[in-house]
Parts: C-alpha cells; structure tokens; sequence
C-alpha cells in the first residue's frame, strides 16, 4: 500500500489508542466514547482511571472545536490549515511521550500525571479526528473502525449478490481503499501491543515519528490540502 496522509493517521489511529489504553488503566484516547464502557467497569470492578474516562470526552470535544476555529482562521487569512493542524498535533504527541518516559509506567490511572498525559493524547487524537472529517473526508475514517468495517461487509454482500456492472469499478474502488484504512489501524494496534510488551512507556517514542513523516508528506503536496 502506497503511504499516504490518511493511512499513515490510521496507523497512527490505531497505534495511540492500544498504547493509550494498555499504559494509561484502560483509557481509550482517539475512541473516546469507548470511555463509557471501561468507565462502567472502572466504577463496578474498582478499576482505576475514572478521572481521566471522565474528562476524555469533554477534552476531545472541546479540541475538537478549537481545531475548526483555528482552521478557519488560518484560511481567512488566506494560509493554508492542514500543515499548521498535523504540525499542533505532532507537538501533543511529542508532549505525550514525553510526560509518559518521564512519570510512567503508571500503576494508577488516578495519579495526575496519568491523567495530564491521557489528556494530551486525548489532545492530539482529538484534532487528528478534526482534521482527517474537514480536510480528508473522501478518505475513511482513521480512528473509529466500525463503521468501516460495516461499509465492507455491505459492499462484500453486494458484490456476491451481484451488482450493476457499470457500478463494479467504484465499489471495488471503495472496499480497497476501506480494506487498506483497516489493515493499517491494525498494524498500528498490534504495533503498539509489542511495543508495550517489550519496552513498555517507551512505545510512546514511536508516534511522533509517525505524525512527523505523516507532515512531512503533506508539506510535500503541491496543491496544500488535499493528500
């Protein structure tokens, strides 16, 4: 597969949320709303983190609207918004790797370094969200994978019920372009479990490597805002 900008998030997508989860007592930071389910049985099984379940949604949703605002600012100015985004998103992730070599591994997800480094992961996933449904909403989705998944097996139902040859190429189109958004959240799943496993914190080191190759990529663009 060809590293493009919504697959490289993707990766990054995938790898943030498994790291995020395993290191910081079960947080998802880019499903936010996953929060409800573990908050449930952080309460039930005296699970720590409830704190930082607590405050991802509103986080992510108050980033969520600065990143629009900002976005639109930069473009009444006349200046392009995409770069500026990846790059605050980058920064956050750098931040968040950071505070997690420096206070991890974390035994409580109550603790307030815990929970600071939660919410700047929380942070950067939220404008990577912003960004990828604003300026890349042909592509699908890099963080949340059901619907996705969904889409695939409704156009995997049509093509062995049998379409519309005229109908074929763009459907086929689709579900390689949603089979590959897929894989690659997987790869970073499973990259961000070995990571874990083998140098725990320390897997943090690797998505802001990928966020920077991923800006990298799109200061590379011609046209400015599409990838």
């Amino acid at each position: 597969m060809k590293p493009t900008l919504p697959l490289l998030l993707s990766l990054n997508g995938g790898y943030v949320d498994t790291a995020g989860f395993l290191a910081l007592q079960g947080l998802f930071t880019a499903h936010v709303t996953g929060n409800f389910v573990t908050l449930g049985a952080s309460l039930v099984l005296g699970i720590s983190g409830v704190l930082a379940k607590l405050l991802a949604l509103p986080v992510f949703c108050i980033v969520v609207i600065l990143t629009r605002l900002a976005g639109e600012r930069l473009r009444r100015r006349g200046r392009p918004a995409l770069g500026p985004l990846l790059a605050a998103k980058l920064a956050l992730l750098i931040a968040g790797a950071a505070l997690a070599i420096r206070f991890g591994p974390f035994a409580s997800g109550d603790g307030a370094a815990a929970v600071v480094t939660g919410m700047v992961l929380v942070a950067a996933m939220a404008i990577q969200n912003a960004v990828h449904r604003v300026h890349l909403a042909a592509a699908p989705p890099s963080t949340l994978m059901t619907g996705t998944t969904t889409q695939i097996m409704i156009d995997l139902g049509d093509l062995i019920g049998g379409v519309k040859p005229d109908a074929r190429p763009a459907l086929i189109a689709r579900l390689r372009r949603m089979s590959s958004a897929v894989a690659v959240f997987a790869t970073g799943c499973a990259a961000a479990a070995l990571g874990f496993a083998f140098a725990n914190v320390w897997c943090f080191i690797v998505p802001p490597v990928i966020a920077f190759f991923a800006l990298l990529l799109r200061l590379s663009e011609p046209d400015g805002e599409t990838s």
